[in-house]
């Protein structure tokens, strides 16, 4: 059986949704990062960044939620942009485009929004105000998109779109409750999928285990290492 080493971040949410959407049997394998589990060993065997997700399908090893996204859908043959199958197809360079817009872009400066949002030891207005606009210009661009189209990949609900939602269903932590009235297209987007039993039941894995839910001296200490580095 799948092994799918997860928390309850926004990069292993989109992967327990197409589990639960493709119905794709698994174990999951909770990691608290807020306790250091990403630095075990046994888990640094599986994914030497120290990031979730992961998974270990049989022999394949893979990290990286885009990646797995990926390799889930063409596995199980669900959730692909029609079309998206085929090497060289216009679907396909779509896809691959949309995906690691989120991968290189979405993703990183959401999270470094939240991090001088939330979590830095200090303010850095500089650092702040960079992150959030930037993590807003790239929710702009989606937003726009969505206002020309139902899904990210044509009229077909895919991976792309639960690798959008990884990060939507974030939007009021990272950019404050009011962002939404400036992504009228995501929210809609992200309303649709938060409605699906499958987004219930993907959320719903975290309660399976007890996450430390503070970010105490203990909790900084393993998670911003560079701060013991300098």
């Amino acid at each position: 059986m799948l092994k799918f080493y997860f928390n309850a971040s926004p990069n292993p949410s989109k992967v327990a949704l197409l589990l639960e959407e493709a119905g794709i049997a698994y174990e999951g394998m909770p990691i608290d990062t807020r306790r250091g589990h990403q630095f075990e060993p046994s888990f640094l065997a599986v994914n030497p960044n120290g990031k979730v997700p992961a998974i270990v399908d049989g022999d394949v090893v893979m990290f990286d939620s885009n990646a797995i996204l990926l390799f889930l859908a063409e596995k199980s043959g669900k959730f692909l942009p029609p079309g998206a199958e085929k090497i060289g197809s216009p679907v396909r360079g779509e896809m691959l485009s949309w995906l690691m817009f989120v991968a290189t872009g979405v993703g990183p400066f959401s999270g470094q929004a939240v991090h001088f949002k939330h979590f830095s030891p200090e303010k850095v207005p500089y650092a702040h105000t960079r992150y959030q606009y930037e993590s807003m210009r790239h929710f702009k661009i989606l937003d726009a998109h969505l206002a020309k189209h139902k899904y990210m990949v044509g009229e077909t609900y895919s991976i792309i779109d639960m690798d959008v939602w990884g990060w939507a269903r974030m939007i009021p932590f990272i950019l404050g409750e009011e962002a939404w009235a400036e992504l009228p297209n995501v929210k809609r987007l992200h309303d649709e999928i938060m409605a699906r039993p499958a987004a219930q039941k993907a959320l719903a894995l975290e309660d399976t285990f007890a996450f430390k839910a503070e970010v105490d001296d203990e909790a900084r200490a393993v998670m911003f290492k560079h701060l013991k580095a300098g």
